[in-house]
């Protein structure tokens, strides 16, 4: 996260936000967002969201897609993840992420796979 500067900005009911810059540290070759740091972002937030949601129990990523509908060149831009789908085993996550002028730049959707948390030692 450091390294893209990807900061965590807002938690509200039934979603978390972060912005991420739009620099060298982002830029592809052309100069351009580089697809990558967007599903870093988008799987930023989503396993983070996934994280908080499971109360205790850990998440891992299944899958990751992104659809990348903007280029942006320079500036800050916002993800915020929405739940799909939060059960016992898997979690769903849709990530919108958008410029400064609130046009969409990639929508990324992850999926998630809940472990329980181990029982605490002696007890089985």
């Amino acid at each position: 996260m450091e390294a893209l500067g990807i900061r965590f900005t807002e938690l509200g009911d039934g979603f978390l936000r972060g912005t991420m810059p739009v620099d060298a540290r982002t830029h592809q070759p052309y100069g351009l967002l580089h697809g990558g740091a967007s599903v870093a972002l988008a799987e930023t937030l989503g396993s983070s969201a996934g994280m908080l949601a499971a109360r205790g129990d850990a998440v891992v990523g299944l899958e990751i897609n992104a659809n990348h509908l903007r280029a942006v060149r320079s500036g800050i831009v916002t993800g915020t993840a929405r739940p799909l789908h939060v059960g016992r085993s898997t979690q769903v996550w849709e990530i919108r992420i958008e410029d400064e002028g609130g046009k969409p730049v990639c929508i990324s959707r992850i999926t998630l796979a809940v472990l329980p948390r181990p029982p605490a030692s002696g007890q089985a």
